[in-house]
């Protein structure tokens, strides 16, 4: 029983997900479309410096506004009321209207690139725009809708709204005096308080907002670790999927020795010559005048392969010799199929020249 329990909780170990994601999970994720985002810190961003925009360029905005007033009462208040006229009239407003909102549509695309870049990269993927009929499952549905992770979300957005209540009563509040005097001040001015409270309101709700989307970005941050965690078992089956199951791959290798043991030896017959240690090297060498450059090694081996190389070689009729240092040179100095280096000429041709007197006295 305690066996058993210790190999169960080994098991359970090892299927819990305590290691962080190896690169190539990462990347899978991220190929996916699965990435740390916070939707919320774009946005945040986008409106803080919308309206620090907006301050920015006021004398540009108030320019572009005092010339197109100017425009139309000075040049299309007495013009007659027709179609012409009145697309000329258009087409005016939309250009100026579009030279006024172009800084401040610039600045908001800038910041909004930025601050997605800033967390994710440059990403470029359509796997999150594929069909799955998982996300029209009415269970899947219900459960997204009444999960941990919408309740989240209607808390953060309640919090949120909160927060700026808080922020827009405050300032309210602060400026109530001032706020009871505007029926007595001119429209100028009042137009210019107006603008100044609420560019402060803006961009004090703009930094809250940040503030919060920063703090959101972390926990998605960490939730995205957390979900992207292995077990043990994981990271091991994706190196074997990754680099092959060890066991297969010494199969495979062993087989490949096998075969190319068998071919070797099927080589063996068709050698001059065996050079052996005499017991633990045999090199089985071939020599064709018109064909080779050099002499050349077609087997070779140690202990038990010399052993087999031997007796192949008996068996077929090949002469051996033994030469202890040829042999072992040969052994050190050349692969199979590689013709002998030239420091070994000599000594293998001596040897080949006595082989051929041997045949050539036992074909007489």
């Amino acid at each position: 029983m305690p066996v058993y329990r210790y190999r169960l909780d080994l098991q359970l170990f090892a299927g819990e997900k305590t290691e962080p994601a190896t690169p190539k999970k990462r990347q899978d994720a991220r190929k996916k479309g699965q990435v740390a985002k916070s939707s919320e810190l774009p946005g945040a961003f986008v409106l803080c410096a919308s309206f620090l925009a907006l301050m920015i360029f006021a004398g540009y905005l108030k320019g572009k506004i005092v010339i197109l007033f100017e425009s139309i009462y000075n040049d299309y208040l007495l013009t007659d009321v027709t179609i012409p006229n009145v697309i000329s009239l258009f087409g005016h407003l939309v250009q100026q209207g579009i030279l006024m909102l172009l800084p401040l549509f610039a600045v908001a695309l800038l910041i909004a690139l930025a601050a997605n870049y800033m967390q994710i990269g440059f990403l470029l993927t359509g796997e999150p725009l594929k069909m799955k009929f998982s996300k029209i499952n009415p269970a899947q549905g219900f459960k997204r809708m009444f999960g941990m992770q919408s309740m989240v979300e209607l808390l953060k957005s309640l919090f949120k709204m909160l927060l700026v209540g808080i922020l827009v009563f405050q300032t309210f509040w602060s400026e109530r005096g001032h706020l009871l005097e505007l029926a007595h001040r001119p429209l100028g001015g009042t137009l210019h308080y107006v603008a100044g409270i609420t560019l402060n309101l803006g961009i004090k709700i703009g930094v809250a907002l940040a503030v919060l989307a920063l703090f959101d970005y972390m926990y998605r941050k960490y939730k995205f670790e957390k979900d992207l965690r292995m077990s043990k078992q994981d990271i091991k089956d994706e190196y074997k999927k990754s680099e092959g199951d060890p066991l297969i791959k010494g199969k495979i290798r062993e087989r490949q020795r096998r075969m190319a043991m068998q071919r070797m030896m099927q080589e063996v017959p068709k050698a001059d010559v065996i050079i052996t240690n005499p017991t633990h090297y045999a090199v089985a060498l071939k020599y064709e005048a018109g064909e080779m450059d050099a002499p050349r090694v077609i087997a070779k081996g140690a202990d038990f392969v010399a052993q087999k190389i031997k007796e192949i070689g008996k068996q077929n009729g090949v002469i051996l010799m033994e030469n202890r240092p040829l042999a072992r040179a040969l052994f050190d100095q050349v692969d199979i199929g590689q013709n002998i280096p030239a420091d070994l000429f000599q000594a293998v041709a001596e040897v080949l020249a006595y082989v051929y007197k041997l045949k050539g006295k036992t074909a007489k």
